[in-house]
């Protein structure tokens, strides 16, 4: 991800982020594996002489993986002339597909981005279409900070779908059978919490280990909360990572994982399976978890959910760091349009982010609105915490495994889950990080 947005993917569907996660199905793979892009600039149509529209998403959980398929039907229901084909991928399947066709040149009309520097590199690869005109009519309607993710040099290449920041989602049940009064504000505090909650017999964090962005929120938010984000983005720009702020961050972390916070066997712990990270967290097994807006819908289609007993608190400050509390870390979730797709591609957006459309979004799909007129369908209390959390933001970093380059991404979720498994120094995090970089 290029530079931080000030302001929260993901970073999310991440967001982003994703949100927006879950489990492939087989015949979502199938479904991927056998579909052929249209090449650039061709359209295709199907046995009726409709426009074919081939729409790439992550929305593998419910409530979103059902009003998915009912926009595309309102859609089609107005323009008859027209077919939307929607292609389902959990996360990291999607994000190695999409891997694989930016490299072939060849991308769905429309596909999920978390913009940044992915969306920037195929920008600069000439396969995104300029939307800068063509939702001209969005402009002065959208959140302000939804949009920022996706444009580039005064340009606009993704409409967003979601926004919103990554926290801890933590169980006040638990904590106060720990004797925590209080969500912790600082990580001296935070670590204290992790130590009262181990000794009552409870599981501090809900971690999925195997998938390793999860593990990268940990790292990512305490160089944050050290070098601030004018340091995040200074670091960026020079690409280097060895400074003494990231070095720290990787410290800070590895005095958590010696605590073993976290449940049984988490390192081969998926995040939406019935035995992952958000159903641990969803069935009262762990106190905690680090996870985007998404997470209590997540939680509750993975395990039962922990209704009133779910909370939402910030990630605690560092002793002498330059972030704030009020710094957020996170993204959205947006759709971009290849290069030389079919006009329908663009109609089907616009109609996806009017304010009807939206309201449907945030009521029945748990979204975070971006559209301005949509704010007043929020009525998910969690939901409203994330929202206050983003308007007292003084400040936003993209996800980082999409802030940067897709290599450099990479190389963070790597080398961070290295230090979480004892595989890695801090110090070799800081120079894994760097050598890639530079490499871009």
């Amino acid at each position: 991800m290029s530079a931080p947005v000030t302001a929260a993917g993901a970073a999310s569907s991440a967001f982003s982020r994703r949100r927006f996660l879950g489990t492939a199905s087989a015949a979502g793979l199938a479904a991927a594996g056998l579909s052929a892009c249209s090449d650039s600039g061709s359209a295709t149509t199907d046995s009726e002489g409709r426009t074919v529209v081939e729409w790439w998403n992550i929305q593998t959980t419910e409530p979103s993986k059902s009003v998915w398929p009912d926009r595309v039907k309102a859609f089609e229901a107005k323009n008859p002339d027209v077919r939307i084909k929607l292609v389902t991928l959990e996360n990291d399947a999607y994000k190695s597909k999409m891997t694989a066709l930016t490299s072939s040149g060849k991308l769905p009309d429309i596909y999920h981005t978390w913009g940044g520097g992915v969306l920037e590199q195929q920008i600069d690869a000439g396969l995104v279409e300029d939307l800068s005109s063509s939702v001209k009519t969005l402009n002065g309607t959208l959140v302000p900070v939804s949009v920022k993710a996706y444009q580039f040099d005064g340009k606009t290449y993704a409409v967003p779908f979601d926004i919103g920041a990554v926290g801890f989602w933590y169980n006040k049940a638990l904590f106060a059978d720990a004797g925590i009064d209080a969500p912790p504000a600082t990580w001296d505090d935070y670590l204290d919490a992790v130590k009262k909650l181990k000794s009552a017999g409870t599981t501090p964090i809900a971690l999925a280990g195997k998938e390793k962005w999860p593990g990268m929120y940990y790292w990512a938010y305490l160089a944050m909360r050290i070098a601030g984000v004018d340091g995040m983005q200074k670091a960026a720009d020079a690409k280097d990572f060895t400074g003494d702020a990231f070095v720290k961050a990787g410290e800070r972390l590895k005095e958590l994982v010696e605590l073993e916070p976290f449940q049984k066997g988490f390192l081969g712990a998926a995040y939406s399976t019935p035995n992952g990270e958000a159903a641990v967290m969803g069935n009262g097994k762990a106190a905690m978890e680090l996870m985007g807006q998404w997470a209590p819908v997540v939680q509750a289609d993975s395990g039962k959910g922990i209704g009133e007993d779910l909370g939402f608190f910030s990630f605690p400050t560092v002793a002498g760091g330059k972030g704030a509390l009020t710094d957020v870390f996170g993204g959205g979730g947006g759709y971009a349009v290849r290069k030389g797709a079919p006009q329908a591609a663009v109609d089907f957006l616009k109609f996806f982010m009017t304010a009807e459309s939206d309201r449907i979004l945030v009521a029945e799909a748990a979204m975070m609105p971006v559209v301005k007129d949509a704010t007043d369908a929020l009525t998910d209390p969690n939901l409203k915490d994330v929202s206050e959390a983003l308007g007292k933001a003084t400040g936003f970093q993209l996800y980082l495994d999409q802030a940067y380059p897709p290599a450099v991404g990479q190389e963070v979720n790597d080398s961070v889950a290295g230090l979480i498994a004892g595989a890695k120094s801090p110090e070799q995090v800081a120079r894994s990080v760097t050598q890639v970089a530079k490499s871009q």
